[in-house]
């Protein structure tokens, strides 16, 4: 059988397939199905900067009631309301339940858009057993007067504030909206960040003609959706030192494989998980397996052996495969003019 062990952040995985952030893994029965169904590390659902801003809020509201009352009364101390407390000490919890439930490791996931108070969480999810976090930095620009320089300094200050609170390794996971993504990818790099997951899906609201309003809600990914952070984690293989996790389109095995070719240490789903299951990754993992004994490969000979050359010029290696692709389809489709 195929050895399938695997370095991810500095831990030791038993194979690279690993649950992304979702809705399995808001329990700890849930965490435990993911990890009896044979992942190699399970990414917890995410803690949000929003929720965690109006329990601070509520807290300071609170403190503020009552930092008037009469010294003799400084033995008594304000009960918080309880909804101050739901997400993060929910959060916490689990961590701490989970983390003691499984035997592979449990990856929190902070997700935020700013610089702020939140990020000191990083260090309660450390403490309470997180293995590591998974940094989703989930910013859209709305003011179209920030620059693409703003955007990029935030996300390395976000970065700074909870590599600079834990002990533990720090994955961002990133969108592919950058103007060059291989330049911001190399100085989260060289700011500390121990991954880079590859990328997040930005939610893109469509519009209901029958009731003219906007709709926003999620799909499951498709393997076409893999395309661009395959081509993105085959460049930046061997140029940076941080481990790639690939994450956005895995239905099958075959996505795994394409995946482990271009370059990315772990793979990550929930898309496939959701549609059947927890069990399913021990699928994806014995295919990847049956692929590899069957081209006689062994895992790290196989990771990257389709990445972007050392060599190569990669912009003009990727010219070239513009241009290839393009000429290959006026040749199957006909002219494209």
């Amino acid at each position: 059988m195929n050895d399938l062990a695997t370095t991810y952040l500095g831990l030791t995985l038993r194979n690279p397939v690993v649950a992304s952030a979702g809705p399995l893994s808001q329990t700890v029965a849930g965490v435990r199905a993911l990890a009896d169904g044979g992942v190699g590390a399970v990414v917890l659902y995410s803690l949000f900067e929003e929720q965690l801003r109006r329990e601070a809020e509520a807290v300071a509201a609170l403190e503020e009631m009552y930092e008037d009352s009469h010294a003799e009364a400084l033995s008594y101390f304000p009960t918080v309301p309880r909804a101050a407390h739901d997400a993060s000490h929910a959060y916490l919890t689990l961590v701490e339940q989970a983390a003691k439930a499984v035997d592979v490791p449990l990856i929190a996931s902070l997700n935020g858009a700013s610089v702020g108070g939140w990020t000191q969480t990083a260090r309660q999810l450390e403490e309470a057993g997180a293995a590591a976090i998974e940094l989703n930095i989930y910013f859209v620009p709305g003011d179209v007067m920030m620059s693409g320089h703003s955007v990029e300094e935030r996300h390395l200050a976000i970065l700074a504030a909870v590599k600079g609170a834990v002990g533990i390794p720090v994955a961002v996971k990133l969108s592919p909206y950058f103007s060059s993504v291989g330049n911001m990818a190399v100085r989260l790099d060289a700011a500390g960040a121990d991954g880079l997951v590859l990328f997040n899906r930005f939610l893109q609201p469509d519009i209901d003609l029958d009731r003219m309003t906007v709709e926003s809600g999620v799909t499951l990914s498709s393997p076409v959706e893999a395309r661009l952070p395959r081509t993105w984690i085959s460049v930046l293989h061997g140029t940076v030192e941080a481990s790639l996790a690939a994450t956005t389109g895995v239905d099958t095995a075959d996505d795994v494989v394409k995946y482990i070719l271009a370059g990315a240490d772990v793979v990550m789903t929930t898309s496939s998980l959701i549609r059947r299951g927890p069990a399913y990754a021990q699928v994806l993992v014995d295919g990847l397996g049956q692929w590899l004994t069957a081209k006689g490969l062994k895992l790290s000979k196989a990771r990257g052996l389709l990445a972007v050359p050392a060599e190569a010029a990669p912009d003009a290696y990727e010219r070239e495969g513009y241009v290839s692709a393009l000429q290959k389809a006026q040749h199957t489709y006909g002219s494209l003019r």
